[in-house]
């Protein structure tokens, strides 16, 4: 045997542990030079699976390993959180430390000083971890290549979380250029949650590298207990988001029964409700829960990590920010409130509990209404036979591949034809043409035939064969635009002496009056003034206040969740509800059916009723909220082709509503095959704004493209300086350039990301193959009833509150 694998084995014995076989098989893989993509549970030794062999393979190579320092980057380490980092970071150095290895391992980051960069980049760490855009950031750092020439190692953490973004497409083109510098290198990604892991390998090791590399598995399941939160009462017309605080008692047991809990809300407005309302009700907790979402601010999101390290806490309310693979060791409970959308986000969550080796995750599901009990018996069943969502790649985005470029000719600059050879190996731009290339390296050099006449769009220069940036002024901008995260209009929220709390949208808090209260970060705060992009506050003691919202938070349905929930729904149809989600509501289906009707999944259900001299269309795709927003435009489109007629539309994940004031010609509408997916782009456009939709995505196109400047940290511009700038260049290419790549990306980004078009024509052509069921109920029912009320939580013109007007509502309708 080896030196490095006695080393090895010599410490997992010392640890009490054994080496799993999927462990040796990827240490077998990496001793044979292959690369490829670790796929294992949660908490099963992933992370040593991949960092051992790169361990071994020193130590082998350097037998008197004890006394070699300074040995300069062997592993490079990506992860999509900071967070992940920290903690990966800790674990790695441990694992040196104990073996008697004399290698750093050290982060970079935005939360990196300036000093640590400085010391990093004149004496590499042997382990590097860091994330998309601080590797892409070192690309464009003076004699960047010295920095790999000793890698033997490139990890990709949580490949899954990155593999659907541009933040994928980063890594990608990294890749792609250090597989140019060191053709002997070894890629591996790492992902516990991902349903097509054949083309995840094939996306991050590219074209040539694909073909002599693997996948490992970790056959051993991960047990997962799910306990549903079961509401004492069920109400036959169940509204969004009434179920789950009326139970927040519920989680008061389950948070004093463990050790550590973690709470997750699906949004950071829930996650600021549920922690205040958790502090109200049991006052007694405070020192003792805390809150962590991505808008608080870095050092108390650190300090919260810390402190549930240590064991602390007994809870945490959180979003996402800790969804990925933290350690925890204190976390022995999670909670999920409302449905997590997702069979993977929910598996991924579940993780967090039991983050070891063979330890069991128990994972607890509180509905926020009654039909999330459906999604809970559906997980129930997916966590024994996993079923989990596929991640679809971006491809081809120009924006990122503008950027990569500028961020190339920064320091030596870059030949093209090379890195044309190089771009087109990775997946994303396979099928990228020459003429496409040529296009683009015009726009970097020229601005592109439309904004040639303007000095600041040239940033790069042909000189002597190779393509260099233009100045160092214009190399300093770019370095501050790296990344593919464009973020909304964000304000920082400051105390009077100027410690930061975090970050709300500015049109929240410019719809604030001095001295009105808000609720933000665990804290009630007054609002005094805005300065720029500063909003100061005082701690306030008043009892109300508004909680912030942040745009684009509510998530879909996935593809997997909806075709589990419509197969439930089908059984509960026929009377099949064994399991006690399903016999507790009962009550729910037994109204449905008595004045409508509950579909099979060979039938799409529509209803029409009249009410009050309104006419209200509903219609069950059970698709996700994407999916109906675009299908709700396109069935008015087409209704209105029939005759002239207004609409007012809702949607929520199981289906959507049209509602006018007038009659709706529903049945002449299906006669003439409502819902063909022929000529649907064409109706699409017709039935939306794509215009002003593109114009929308366009801004953050144009700012990843480096056609805007958001400017320096310490002066950002203004989002509306920023939107009228990004619709300027739009309304330049729409009139001279229609054609432009970037132009013709924003139209691409909304039909298949924004309205998720691919998923749309499945859903159209699904429907095609069903028997469409239309009721006509003399009032509302309970599958309409949550529809109409997501309506009207978005009416702003009444001063009643929502709960006030349900009620009166369903009195009105006498339904109870």
């Amino acid at each position: 045997m080896a030196l490095g694998a006695k080393v090895v084995n010599k410490w997992f014995k010392s640890r009490g542990w054994r080496v799993f076989p999927f462990q040796k098989q990827l240490m077998d893989a990496y001793e044979n030079g292959q690369s490829g993509l670790l796929n294992a549970p949660t908490g099963s030794g992933k992370t040593l699976a991949v960092f051992m062999p790169a361990v071994a393979r020193f130590i082998n190579q350097n037998p008197s390993y004890q006394n070699k320092t300074n040995n300069g980057m062997r592993v490079l380490w990506i992860t999509p959180l900071k967070a992940l980092a920290r903690d990966t970071q800790s674990s790695l150095q441990q694992v040196c430390k104990e073996i008697d290895l004399p290698w750093r391992v050290d982060c970079r980051n935005g939360d990196t000083s300036q000093k640590r960069r400085k010391q990093q980049l004149e004496n590499m760490p042997e382990c590097l971890i860091t994330t998309p855009e601080s590797w892409h950031l070192l690309l464009a750092t003076k004699n960047h290549e010295s920095f790999f020439e000793n890698l033997d190692l490139i990890v990709v953490d949580e490949w899954h979380e990155l593999l659907s973004s541009k933040r994928g497409v980063q890594v990608e083109l990294a890749i792609s250029r250090m597989r140019a510098l060191s053709p002997s290198l070894k890629i591996w990604g790492i992902s516990a949650t991902i349903g097509n892991l054949e083309q995840a390998k094939h996306v991050l090791l590219g074209n040539t590298l694909n073909a002599n590399s693997l996948i490992v598995k970790h056959e051993a399941p991960k047990a997962i207990e799910v306990i549903s939160i079961i509401p004492e009462s069920i109400e036959k017309f169940p509204w969004t988001g009434h179920l789950g605080l009326h139970m927040l008692d519920r989680i008061i047991p389950i948070i004093h029964e463990n050790t550590s809990t973690l709470i997750f809300t699906n949004t950071r407005f829930q996650c600021e409700v549920w922690y205040s309302q958790l502090l109200d009700a049991h006052p007694e907790l405070a020192g003792q829960i805390a809150m962590h979402h991505g808008s608080i601010e870095q050092k108390v999101r650190r300090f919260v990590e810390e402190q549930l390290g240590e064991g602390y806490l007994k809870a945490v309310v959180c979003t996402s920010s800790l969804d990925l693979g933290i350690d925890f060791k204190p976390v022995d409970a999670v909670v999920q409130i409302g449905g997590p959308k997702g069979v993977s986000r929910f598996l991924q969550r579940a993780g967090r509990s039991g983050h070891a080796p063979g330890a069991k995750s128990k994972i607890y599901f509180l509905p926020t209404h009654a039909l999330e009990l459906i999604e809970a018996n559906a997980l129930k069943k997916a966590v024994h036979n996993p079923s989990l969502e596929e991640r679809v790649p971006v491809f081809q985005p120009m924006d990122v591949l503008v950027q990569y470029l500028i961020t190339l000719s920064i320091d030596v600059g870059f030949n093209a034809e090379q890195i044309f050879k190089e771009v087109k190996n990775t997946y994303s731009y396979s099928d990228l043409t020459e003429e496409e290339y040529r296009q683009v390296l015009q726009f970097i050099t020229t601005g592109g035939r439309s904004l040639q006449a303007y000095e600041d769009y040239t940033k790069v220069r042909y000189i002597n064969e190779r393509f260099h940036i233009v100045s160092p002024s214009v190399a300093l901008r770019h370095r501050f635009t790296i990344g593919t995260i464009v973020s909304n209009d964000l304000v920082n929220v400051k105390y009077m002496n100027g410690k930061k709390l975090g970050t709300v949208e500015e049109v929240f808090i410019t719809k604030l009056h001095p001295k009105q209260s808000f609720f933000f970060a665990g804290q009630n705060l007054q609002f005094q003034y805005l300065k720029e992009s500063d909003a100061f506050v005082k701690k306030s003691k008043a009892k109300k206040g508004q909680v912030p919202s942040w745009y684009g938070n509510k998530m879909p349905l996935s593809s997997k969740m909806s075709h589990i929930f419509r197969e439930q729904l089908s059984r509960a149809g026929k009377g099949q509800t064994e399991s006690v989600e399903m016999a507790k509501l009962s009550p729910i289906f037994q109204q449905q059916a008595f004045c409508s009707k509950i579909p099979t999944t060979d039938e799409l259900l529509i209803e029409y009723i009249v009410h009050e001299d309104s006419y209200y269309l509903y219609v069950y795709p059970f698709e996700g909220r994407l999916v109906h927003e675009g299908l709700a435009a396109l069935a008015a489109q087409r209704i209105a082709e029939i005759v002239p007629i207004s609409f007012t539309m809702a949607v929520n994940d199981y289906g959507f509503e049209l509602m006018s004031d007038q009659p709706i010609p529903i049945e002449e509408a299906l006669e003439i095959d409502l819902f063909r997916d022929d000529n649907l782009l064409a109706d699409i456009q017709a039935s939306l704004n794509a215009t002003q939709m593109a114009k929308r995505r366009f801004r953050n196109i144009a700012a990843i493209a480096g056609l805007i400047f958001p400017g320096f940290p310490s002066k950002i511009k203004r989002r509306k300086h920023i939107q009228v700038d990004s619709g300027l260049i739009f309304q330049v290419y729409e009139d001279y350039e229609p054609n432009h790549f970037l132009l013709r990306q924003a139209y691409n980004e909304v039909f298949a990301l924004q309205l998720e078009e691919g998923r749309m024509r499945d859903a159209l052509r699904r429907i095609k193959q069903q028997e469409i069921i239309l009721e006509k109920p003399e009032n509302f029912t309970p599958f309409s009833f949550p529809i109409m009320v997501d309506r009207l939580s978005t009416n702003k013109l009444s001063s009643e509150t929502l709960a006030t007007r349900v009620e009166r509502l369903k009195k009105k309708m006498a339904l109870e």
